[in-house]
């Protein structure tokens, strides 16, 4: 193990011989945009509580790059962060190790021995099992000869320096029809945050803690939650890490699961109802309609887990060749379950690849279901009216080539985008969608009919500014998109920055998205009302300039006047914030 790579989680670079021998040795090789990786990592996790360091055994996460983006090492760090990863992990952009040892697919474990030498390679996930009892057998075997000595490494989890923020690694965002609720998926602090267009927290749902529970807002647990869509004081939330479809009622204050069983599935058809069909790492949520219905009946999903679009039946409904399910069933829709990028008039007989955004046309006659398929790096559809599956832009006509990738405006396939993770209607008449293309770290625009795309917003740099033209600001990752199309604000997941952005799309001007919790307790939050407080400007003229030197302070001060009976409580703390206009780095 060369000593000369990046490391992330150590306080310095490890080399085998000086600080890994001894040891018995588990080589995880993956890439942060694998779902199969993402996978096994509760594996690596049941693995360390069972042999804890002391025991002689080490994971090691030997980072080996599938698309440019990822072989950067702060955006590897992002990763780490964001799936909660604590053991060493080696940057191998250049796939050195990779080659050496004759890795041939994302997941592969590679278990070696104390002296160094090659014992086994679990290929793929789904070996929890097999893991840990090779592992017992190893760890008893080279006790037995007294080969492990090894006790500590001198690691340091990055999670230590991460600075406390209102949001952590938000993945996802959707508004209400009125624009007058935004919904933020806080996918590092595992829970959904309800806010007014201003950004006020009416709601915090979840408490923070990584879990499966239903109940109350403040009683309620979820795990990594992604994918929101928002209908008439309900939410529904793609559960990623639980597996699960929750519903959160926000009339009655409860959270339920309505589909999932908390566990990770591996059935690639579906069919049963509710909370016992098992599912695979759901991405995204969009309500449509089942076939004929006028009504929003149909939840529909992207299954990133098993590489399909899945589809929950609200109440009774109906589906292609007369199909008919009851209300309750979780099903498969289209995608065979291999990961490719293959399109087919039969839905059951296309593929996708890690489908990760979702969003739907309002044409009747012949609605589309618009998908962000992840690693294929293209955005596709789906017929909701006869189940075909076509391609729009990015990928390539080989269903089998997932490395078709790039940063390339341009018509249908002659587009290239880079792991998409988000898409949504921009405009319906003519039909424009907006498509978080994540790794190039911009939005881009797909005009439908003519299949052209271009770049919208931001340079293509990793960055976080919102000042100047749209080709000139800078996000990072961005996951979620959605549009509140009677205001023409666009409002982007901006994943790695924390934080969520708009756009007006009639001015083009960027700002940043407040997230502004009440001074109260948690068990008060979701029944605080707030009233919107009038905004007056306050010029700086010539006569009153301001020159302000760096590090330099302004002091100025405001009068409020309450309403009768309204005062600060002496020694209460309260917060107060000032928007400066045009500068948003103040």
């Amino acid at each position: 193990m060369s000593c000369d790579l990046e490391w992330i989680n150590t306080e310095r670079s490890l080399c085998f011989h000086e600080d890994l021998k001894g040891g018995l040795i588990i080589l995880d090789f993956f890439t942060y945009c694998c779902i199969n990786c993402i996978h096994i990592l509760p594996d690596l996790e049941a693995l360390e509580h069972a042999f804890p360091m002391e025991k002689g055994v080490a994971v090691v996460g030997v980072h080996s790059a599938k698309f440019a983006n990822e072989k950067v090492s702060a955006n590897i760090l992002s990763a780490v962060l964001r799936y909660g990863i604590s053991h060493a992990v080696v940057n191998d952009s250049e796939a050195k190790m990779w080659n050496e040892l004759m890795i041939q697919c994302w997941p592969t474990l590679t278990l070696v021995s104390p002296c160094g030498y090659l014992l086994y390679n679990f290929v793929g996930e789904g070996h929890r099992e097999k893991l840990l009892e090779f592992v017992t057998v190893a760890v008893d075997f080279y006790e037995h000869k007294g080969e492990i000595t090894l006790s500590s490494l001198p690691l340091k989890p990055a999670r230590e320096n991460l600075s406390e923020s209102p949001l952590s690694f938000p993945g996802k965002v959707c508004c209400s029809n009125d624009g007058k609720t935004v919904v933020v998926a806080d996918t590092g602090h595992h829970r959904v945050l309800v806010l007014s267009p201003d950004g006020i927290v009416k709601h915090t749902v979840g408490n923070g803690k990584a879990g499966l529970e239903n109940g109350s807002f403040t009683e309620a647990l979820f795990n990594s939650p992604q994918g929101v869509c928002y209908h008439d004081d309900v939410i529904y939330v793609a559960d990623t890490d639980n597996h699960a479809i929750r519903k959160i009622d926000l009339k009655e204050k409860t959270v339920v699961t309505v589909a999932g069983t908390g566990e990770m599935g591996e059935d690639k058809q579906g069919g049963q109802l509710g909370v016992e069909q098992a599912i695979s790492s759901p991405w995204d949520v969009v309500l449509g309609s089942s076939l004929g219905s006028s009504e929003k009946d149909l939840l529909l999903i992207a299954m990133a887990g098993s590489h399909q679009i899945w589809g929950l039946f609200l109440k009774d409904g109906k589906w292609l060749k007369g199909r008919v399910y009851n209300a309750g069933t979780c099903v498969r829709l289209g995608g065979s379950g291999n990961e490719e990028n293959r399109n087919n008039s039969y839905p059951e007989k296309a593929s996708f690849a890690q489908p990760s955004g979702l969003t739907l046309s309002t044409h009747q006659d012949h609605p589309l279901l618009f998908l962000a398929d992840a690693e294929s790096s293209s955005i596709r559809s789906m017929s909701l009216r006869d189940g075909a599956v076509k391609a729009l832009v990015g990928g390539e006509r080989d269903p089998k080539n997932l490395f078709a990738y790039g940063d390339q405006d341009g018509k249908g396939y002659d587009a290239r985008l880079q792991h998409p993770l988000g898409v949504t209607v921009l405009s319906h008449d003519p039909c424009v969608l907006a498509v978080a293309d994540s790794y190039n770290h911009k939005i881009k625009k797909i005009d439908v009919a003519t299949k052209q795309c271009t770049s919208y917003v931001g340079s293509g740099t990793a960055g976080n500014s919102v000042d100047g033209h749209l080709r000139e600001v800078t996000l990072n990752e961005p996951g979620g998109l959605c549009v509140d199309r009677a205001k023409g604000i666009l409002y982007i997941a901006d994943t790695n920055n924390h934080c969520i952005k708009t756009v007006n799309v009639k001015t083009d001007v960027m700002r940043p998205f407040p997230i502004i919790f009440p001074s109260v307790g948690p068990d008060k939050t979701s029944d605080v009302v707030f009233k919107r407080l009038t905004r007056k400007s306050i010029p700086v003229t010539e006569t009153t300039p301001v020159c302000l030197a760096p590090g330099g302070k302004v002091m100025f001060k405001v009068q409020v006047d309450w309403k009768p009976g309204i005062h600060l409580t002496e020694g209460a703390p309260s917060q107060w914030q000032v928007w400066v206009e045009g500068k948003s780095d103040l």
